[in-house]
């Protein structure tokens, strides 16, 4: 038991914690705890337009541009994440509340090939599809100047013009905050 306190001490240690530096800048849009950060960014202060695409666990083409103009969550993700794993069900309740919004919800899988992203959909009751980005890294890349993503789960909500507009790092842990950043999006007019 001790062990595993101080291994998860020195672990949270390393991880740099933007959430908290920028709640201690004044920014009271920015939460934490010790399991996740929760960073919304106001819109006159989002990077630009995220371009990314790839092919799907069932071999399907997509393309962020054909997104542009919907409100985006990317969740980056591989089947043997132990959190992952845990907020598979809330990830598939909020993209199943929020379904009906236009929302489009995109796995991106960095470790596993095909066969094994759709059993863990099978096994997990995920819908959504993912994006096999193992082998290339190429939906990782995209997003690595304005939100590199530094261990999965790691959740973003894009905004109506594919600019990352909240970024979680960390299991979502329940529905409510990923649902509320979600509809704070929806509200920004296009």
């Amino acid at each position: 038991m001790v062990l595993a306190g101080a291994l998860a001490a020195g672990l949270s240690a390393c991880a740099p914690d933007p959430a908290t530096e920028a709640y201690l800048n004044g920014d009271q849009n920015a939460y934490t705890t010790d399991d996740f950060r929760v960073v919304e960014i106001p819109a006159d202060k989002r990077g630009e337009t995220v371009e990314f695409g790839g092919t799907t666990e069932t071999g399907e083409a997509f393309s962020s541009t054909d997104a542009l103009g919907e409100v985006v969550v990317v969740n980056f993700w591989y089947a043997t994440c132990g959190p992952c794993r845990v907020e598979a069900k809330d990830l598939e309740a909020v993209w199943q509340q929020h379904r009906a919004d236009g929302v489009v919800f995109m796995g991106v899988n960095i470790y596993d090939q095909a066969d094994t992203a759709k059993a863990f959909a099978q096994k997990y009751g995920v819908t959504y599809p993912s994006l096999i980005d193992a082998d290339t890294g190429e939906a990782k890349l995209a997003f690595a100047k304005v939100a590199p993503i530094q261990a999965p789960p790691t959740t973003l909500v894009l905004d109506r013009q594919g600019r990352v507009a909240a970024r979680i790092i960390g299991p979502i842990d329940g529905t409510s905050i990923l649902s509320t950043l979600i509809k704070d999006v929806l509200k920004e007019t296009a």
